[in-house]
């Protein structure tokens, strides 16, 4: 017996920044949005539209814990992909989630299951939500053959996975849900850092969007903050800011470009704690290779806010790890200290 479970269906549980505005549809945009899905049954598929920008195409899921990927061949077409057939016929639990970033986004229509759907799963009540750039992203990270070193040349995204990026194992870790509102390439401010050239797009831009690139059908959306209150907000920007297209690179030891840049900083984590008045802040840059000065920086700007629910987290290693983008031992490893830093200063504290 097959059954189409429709977009809209009571049986899916979403997690992220997805567009539920269009009957029957659900979009995907930023690195790890996902659903859940509990069928018995032998085999699922899924339904949707692709609309590819550049890079191979892959979706990420997971049956039952094992995770798997499946390229997306056709784009800007109704399609169907197989994610698993000859299942045991028993009840098993797919999520489905967006493996890379602005490089496509998808409409999901919905799945088709050779059995039936299942009460749908419920969401952790913790709340994580995380503002940065490839790494938070979880960009290259499957590149386990070059831990430490640059990045291959011409991959083609086949090595993302938002899945394993820190912000994701670092929300495993607390039991927690989880908005991973990152993107490869951004900076603070738009017309600086790498993200959509050659105008370039900043956070300061994309931190209050849904679609949140200008290609998007209908170009961009804004985000209604009143559906998801993190309890924690990790905001891991700063990584980028130190190019700007067609001009010398800024130093954050000039005093001008400093203050510029702090205070362009503070005013989207003003804005946030507008939206999340009671959220634990935590500013933080990644083990990527940068100058210390970054960290130093933001250790300033958590001063000069002077709000005790916002500071400043170092790894171990920021700025030191490695030239290329962090691998996986590198995520789990800024994960492991995170979710340590976490526990002690949310609830250990008496």
């Amino acid at each position: 017996m097959k059954t189409f479970v429709n977009a809209d269906s009571k049986y899916l549980t979403y997690m992220g920044r997805i567009d539920r505005t269009k009957e029957g549809c659900a979009g995907f945009f930023f690195a790890g949005s996902n659903v859940t899905l509990r069928f018995k049954g032998t085999a699922v598929s899924v339904k949707l539209k692709n609309y590819r920008y550049y890079n191979t195409q892959l979706i990420g899921f997971l049956i039952d814990g094992k995770e798997d990927k499946a390229e997306i061949k056709d784009s800007y077409t109704d399609t169907t992909v197989t994610l698993a057939e000859g299942l045991e016929d028993k009840e098993h639990t797919l999520i489905l989630f967006k493996r890379q970033g602005a490089s496509h986004y998808f409409d999901l229509y919905g799945f088709e299951v050779e059995g039936e759907p299942l009460e749908a799963v419920k969401l952790p009540e913790l709340k994580i939500e995380c503002f940065g750039d490839s790494v938070s992203a979880g960009e290259v990270c499957e590149a386990v053959k070059y831990t430490a070193l640059p990045d291959p040349t011409g991959h083609d995204g086949i090595y993302d996975n938002a899945w394993h990026s820190y912000p994701f194992i670092t929300a495993r870790n607390l039991g927690a849900q989880i908005n991973d509102t990152a993107q490869g390439g951004i900076a603070i401010y738009d017309k600086t850092g790498w993200f959509h050239g050659p105008d370039h797009i900043g956070m300061e831009t994309v931190y209050n969007k849904l679609r949140y690139f200008p290609e998007a059908e209908g170009g961009y959306s804004d985000w209604d903050f009143s559906q998801y209150i993190p309890d924690i907000v990790i905001f891991a920007v700063g990584q980028n800011d130190s190019h700007i297209e067609g001009r010398p690179d800024p130093k954050i030891t000039d005093p001008a470009f400093r203050e510029h840049w702090k205070n362009g900083y503070k005013k989207i984590i003003k804005a946030l704690r507008g939206h999340y008045p009671d959220a634990f802040f935590v500013l933080t840059l990644t083990v990527l290779g940068h100058d210390a000065e970054w960290d130093i920086a933001i250790e300033e700007i958590a001063q000069e806010l002077g709000d005790e629910r916002i500071k400043h987290f170092e790894f171990t290693r920021s700025g030191k790890a490695t030239s290329g983008h962090p691998r996986l031992s590198e995520q789990y490893e800024m994960s492991e200290e995170l979710t340590a830093y976490l526990i002690k200063e949310l609830f250990t504290r008496k």
